[in-house]
């Protein structure tokens, strides 16, 4: 019944009373559940509940989609969304996303999980720093052709991955703030390794491209030897806002630091440019002990692989020690992923 305005308190009708509608329940003929006369539990008289149940189950049973529907192939730049400003009932402003959240995009960073699987088994912190490395490397390898933006989870949302028995781990992603947007992820597996990250997004608009710079740390423990590593993500650009087709680089520094023994990792995201002779993609990386000595040498790309080589010393051109280059140690060159 809908409210009495105010000051007419005293006009209400106490003769109108109201109740609640009865639950009519139906049940398909098809179940076979018939009740009769005689039939004074409710129980069938054609089929048994188990039975019943069976027959439920079976019909409701549900394939489970093995991959995410394509996304409609619309226009992204600037000039075209403008001109459907002008077109009424034109959802222009969802073709920025992809059918995916922001927290499943997170969990996504868990892809290649095998590297922190094998780097558990390491008995070397420095070998077990470049597995970190090539998987601080591989969580962008799925961003080459994602130029769509996720959708922005609501606050409290969260989105559960439970690969334990297939994988051995389990992940929980939540949105714990809505402004400014931010993620808590956790991530657990019984080969030996925590992950933990909290993340904050901002972005400027540069007129031909966007920079998208996440903010937070990333935390990876392995239990057995007690090696914590944290590191941060760097700058993504979004090209040809305006005008062509969208592309997206990566660029910037990873510093990757064990906070047990002091090694570190420094990863290099070199910016595309069109007049560079160097592969597009390019990553380089370099592993020292906490005195400064380097031991291994990364070099790859962020979207198809990383190698690791193993640095010698040698002796340079004048007697002093000089270093070996990573290209004239190809005997020590080692596929990470």
């Amino acid at each position: 019944p809908c409210c009495p305005a105010k000051g007419d308190l005293s006009d209400e009708d106490d003769d109108n009373e109201f109740f609640d509608a009865p639950e009519i329940i139906t049940m398909p003929e098809s179940m076979g559940h018939k009740r009769t006369g005689s039939n004074i539990s409710g129980t069938s008289s054609d089929i048994s509940l188990d039975e019943q149940y069976k027959h439920q189950v079976e019909d409701t049973k549900k394939e489970k989609r093995t991959r995410i529907p394509y996304k409609p192939n619309y226009s992204l730049n600037l000039w075209s969304i403008m001109k459907n400003c002008f077109l009424p009932l034109v959802p222009f402003q969802v073709n920025f996303n992809e059918p995916l959240s922001m927290l499943q995009r997170l969990t996504e960073d868990l892809e290649y999980h095998e590297l922190l699987d094998r780097a558990a088994k390491c008995e070397s912190s420095l070998e077990q720093l470049c597995y970190v490395a090539a998987f601080t490397v591989s969580s962008y390898s799925t961003t080459v052709f994602r130029t769509s933006k996720p959708f922005n989870p609501l606050l409290g949302e969260t989105f559960e991955l439970d690969r334990l028995e297939e994988n051995g781990y389990r992940s929980l992603c939540e949105q714990v703030s809505h402004h400014p947007p931010a993620a808590a992820h956790h991530a657990e597996s019984k080969h030996g390794w925590t992950l933990r990250q909290e993340i904050k997004i901002t972005s400027k608009f540069r007129g031909k491209y966007l920079s998208i710079m996440p903010l937070g740390t990333i935390h990876c423990i392995f239990h057995s030897s007690g090696n914590h590593y944290t590191w941060k993500k760097v700058t993504t650009t979004v090209h040809n806002i305006i005008v062509g087709k969208l592309w997206i680089d990566q660029s910037g520094e990873i510093e990757i630091v064990n906070h047990k023994t002091g090694d570190k990792c420094v990863l290099k995201f070199v910016p595309y440019s069109y007049f560079s002779r160097d592969v597009a993609r390019k990553v380089t990386g370099e592993v020292t002990d906490p005195t400064g000595k380097m031991h291994f040498a990364l070099l790859g790309t962020w979207d198809e692989k990383m190698d690791c080589y193993k640095v010698t010393m040698g002796a340079g051109d004048n007697g002093t020690e000089g270093r070996q280059r990573p290209h004239e140690a190809e005997d020590s060159r080692m596929l990470l992923w």
